[in-house]
């Protein structure tokens, strides 16, 4: 989608810590766990990583590299304004919605945006509306975003609709039956819940989110081993090599080299862009919740939709395998550094939109 040559960022940009996810549970307030020593040091980094980000997106919006992808701005802030920092720790969580907003405002609000979801080309559009989940009950609009919690939420969906007895309940996550998407619906009907309806979303650190799916889907999904993990062995290794794989195989590089050879629009969803998935330009969301803080924005959720008491954002699943601050660390050092400068700029709009900083992968990163 990009032109390569046009793309080289800078080194060394600190990430944001990261942790796994809580025990979640349906808690009143929305307490945050990070400890306190980084409290002062983030404000700084956040924001100097997501200018020099802002700044190249806007530099390519200016010249239309990203024309074809953009949409109109946001009617007023999103609803990241509605919480009220006491702390330290939400001061640092209101500094981040902050700077949130204002990129959302910038970069939105570019005149080569489109200004609904009717004036994305016919390719995007269908991926957006594929992407939104319709409650009529409730009255919501849920974008999901494979590898950031959507199975559950999807759980959650059918708990509301009636179409399944219990969050925790043991089956198979079926992800398209009992579940209406705005693709099914009329135009009439999309516009009128688009502008009715509450609306929202789930984000997560782009590279962690690949990284996640990156694990799943080649050391466990078969499907997706033959699929895609045979194709990236037979582009990218000698064909001696490449005969005696079964896809299961793939490297983390191998997988990175293939994303960034791909045209985004062409994607698997669970590693297009998540600014492509649900296109936060066009769509108004109100809340934009972050894996980081499942917990508390899940149950921001299900207050703001009225959703029943007795309703609780699921538990992580036993099997499920988190990536951890170390996993993270250890795969992206490992990793020819220049693969992911590379790769970097088809995620900018991740990165920019949703305050994440860029990764640091600097040699002496890397050794600690």
């Amino acid at each position: 989608m990009f032109p390569r040559p046009l793309y080289r960022l800078p080194e060394g940009f600190q990430m944001e810590g990261h942790r796994a996810p809580p025990t979640l549970r349906r808690i009143p307030a929305h307490p945050l766990s990070r400890p306190r020593g980084h409290s002062a040091l983030l404000p700084s980094m956040l924001m100097f990583g997501v200018i020099v980000a802002s700044s190249g997106l806007l530099l390519m919006i200016e010249r239309g590299i990203l024309a074809e992808v953009k949409t109109p701005p946001p009617r007023g802030d999103v609803a990241w304004r509605t919480v009220r920092p006491e702390g330290e720790d939400e001061l640092e969580l209101q500094i981040l919605r902050d700077v949130r907003n204002r990129t959302l405002r910038r970069v939105c609000g570019h005149q080569s945006m489109p200004h609904s979801v009717w004036a994305l080309p016919p390719g995007q559009r269908r991926t957006l509306l594929k992407h939104i989940i319709v409650n009529d009950k409730y009255k919501f609009l849920y974008c999901y975003v494979p590898k950031v919690a959507c199975s559950n939420w999807k759980r959650v969906l059918k708990v509301l609709d009636g179409h399944l007895d219990s969050v925790d309940a043991k089956l198979k996550m079926d992800h398209k039956s009992d579940l209406v998407f705005l693709a099914d619906l009329s135009a009439e009907q999309i516009r009128y819940r688009m502008r009715h309806y509450y609306k929202f979303l789930f984000v997560r650190e782009p590279m962690e989110r690949l990284l996640s799916a990156y694990r799943n889907k080649f050391g466990e999904i078969r499907e997706y081993q033959q699929r895609y993990g045979m194709e990236i062995v037979r582009r990218y290794r000698k064909k001696t090599a490449a005969a005696a794989s079964k896809g299961d195989d793939v490297t983390f590089s191998e997988f990175l080299q293939y994303l960034l050879d791909e045209d985004v629009e062409k994607m698997d969803e669970h590693w297009m862009p998540i600014y492509n998935l649900c296109q936060p330009c066009v769509v108004p969301y109100d809340y934009i919740g972050s894996y980081e803080r499942l917990r508390e924005d899940a149950n921001h959720i299900l207050e703001a939709i009225n959703a029943p008491t007795y309703i609780q954002f699921p538990e992580r699943q036993s099997w499920y395998k988190p990536v951890t601050k170390e996993t993270f660390h250890y795969f992206l050092c490992n990793t020819p550094q220049g693969l992911i400068r590379e790769l970097l700029p088809k995620y900018i709009m991740d990165y920019s939109l949703f305050a994440y900083s860029l990764p640091n992968i600097t040699k002496d990163h890397c050794r600690q």
